[in-house]
C-alpha cells in the first residue's frame, strides 16, 4: 500500500506543469506554487527530521533509508522547483512531468533498490519519456535528449561520498537541462 501512495503522489505533481501546458495557469503562478510547496517542504521536514512531527503519514510515504536524511518527497519539491525557476518553461514544464508521470512508472515496472535498473525497464522509460515530451510539444532532438537525460537520471543511481542521489532530484533538472541543449541545436 505505501507504494501506491508514494506512485499516487509522483502523479499529484503532475497537475503544477500540466496548469500552464493546458493554459490554466500563468508560468509565474507556477513558479509562485512551486517556491510555496518548496518552503512548506523544508518546514515539514525540518519538523520531522527533529523529531518534532512523527505523523503517521511519514511513516507511509517515506522509506526506511530515508528516515534520518531528507525524504523523497522533499528532494521531489527541490527537483521542481530548481527546474521551474532555473529553465524556460518549454523545457522545464515537460521535464516536470518526466519526474511525476515516468519515475512512477519505472518504479512499478522495477523496484529492486539502489544500482542500475535493467535495460528493458530503462528502454520502456525512455520510450515513454519520449512521448511525454513530443506529446508536450517538444520537438524531437530535444525531446529525444530529455528523454535519454530523464532515463539515466532514474535508471543509475549515483552515490557520492556515500550519500545515494536521489532521481527525485535529479530526474527534472537533468531532463531539462537536456532538453535545453537540443534546443539550442534546432
Amino acid at each position: 500500500m505505501p507504494e501506491i501512495g508514494r506512485r499516487g503522489v509522483h502523479a499529484l505533481g503532475a497537475a503544477i506543469p500540466l496548469a500552464w501546458l493546458l493554459g490554466l495557469a500563468p508560468w509565474r503562478w507556477v513558479e509562485w506554487f512551486l517556491c510555496g510547496g518548496l518552503a512548506l517542504g523544508v518546514v515539514l521536514e525540518s519538523l520531522r527530521l527533529t523529531g518534532r512531527a512523527e505523523w503517521r503519514i511519514y511513516d507511509e510515504l517515506t522509506r526506511e533509508y530515508e528516515r534520518e536524511k531528507p525524504a523523497g518527497y522533499f528532494l521531489y519539491a527541490v527537483g521542481m522547483t530548481v527546474t521551474g525557476l532555473c529553465f524556460p518553461p518549454l523545457v522545464a514544464a515537460p521535464a516536470m512531468l518526466l519526474l511525476a508521470l515516468a519515475d512512477p512508472f519505472s518504479g512499478m515496472l522495477y523496484a529492486g533498490g539502489l544500482g542500475r535498473k535493467p535495460l528493458p525497464v530503462m528502454l520502456a522509460t525512455f520510450g515513454l519519456c519520449l512521448v511525454i515530451a513530443l506529446t508536450t510539444g517538444v520537438p524531437p532532438l530535444p525531446a529525444g535528449l530529455g528523454a535519454l537525460g530523464a532515463t539515466l537520471a532514474d535508471g543509475v543511481t549515483p552515490t557520492v561520498r556515500g550519500h545515494v542521489i536521489d532521481d527525485n532530484l535529479t530526474i527534472p533538472i537533468v531532463a531539462a537541462a537536456a532538453m535545453w541543449v537540443g534546443f539550442q541545436f534546432v
